[in-house]
């Protein structure tokens, strides 16, 4: 396999909705660090899951034409924090970049990717959502450098313990 590099690498986001595809293939064979298990569990189980809900999607990441990554979409009325936000959103599940891709700013480019799918699919959407373990530094890291704001909020609703709750605008600011 060549070695790509994300400072060249296209990133580009793409929904899954047959389980026999080869991207949803793909997405099965991804891997995280056994460390990074237990936040995000199994990437088959969560893809198979994911297609058989009505309210998620599933997205694939694929930079260049190779699948490097996968996260759902959550589209429930009080999705990822179990209440109303006051505003339209979208709720982040599951993400994950294969273990063999980390470190090359997969993650940052495939949540900038993300959030210009859900403009452009999705305009209703006000705000995306996710929760990221409190002692999961590195993503907490990782999602303020993709613009996430940190809430201050925890939700308490996660096998792994208590979580940062984070927002991203979906909605560019007006410029003054």
């Amino acid at each position: 396999m060549n070695a790509m590099s994300a400072v060249t690498a296209r990133v580009r986001v793409e929904p899954i909705v047959d389980p026999d595809s080869p991207a949803a293939h793909s997405v099965r064979a991804l891997r995280v660090a056994p460390d990074q298990y237990r936040y995000v569990g199994d990437t088959a189980f969560n893809l198979g899951d994911t297609l058989r809900d009505p309210m998620s999607e599933a997205m694939s990441v694929i930079a260049d034409d190779v699948v490097v990554g996968f996260y759902r979409l959550d589209f429930a009325p009080n999705a990822v924090v179990g209440r109303s936000l006051g505003a339209p959103s979208v709720g982040l599940r599951a993400f994950v970049i294969d273990h063999r891709h980390q470190g090359r700013g997969y993650g940052r480019m495939a949540m900038e990717a993300c959030c210009e799918d859900l403009r452009r699919r999705h305009p209703d959407r006000e705000l995306l959502v996710l929760t990221v373990n409190c002692i999961n530094a590195p993503a907490i890291a990782a999602y303020r450098k993709a613009g996430f704001t940190d809430t201050g909020e925890l939700f308490h609703g996660g096998s792994a313990g208590p979580q940062h709750v984070m927002l991203q605008s979906l909605h560019p600011h007006p410029t003054t």
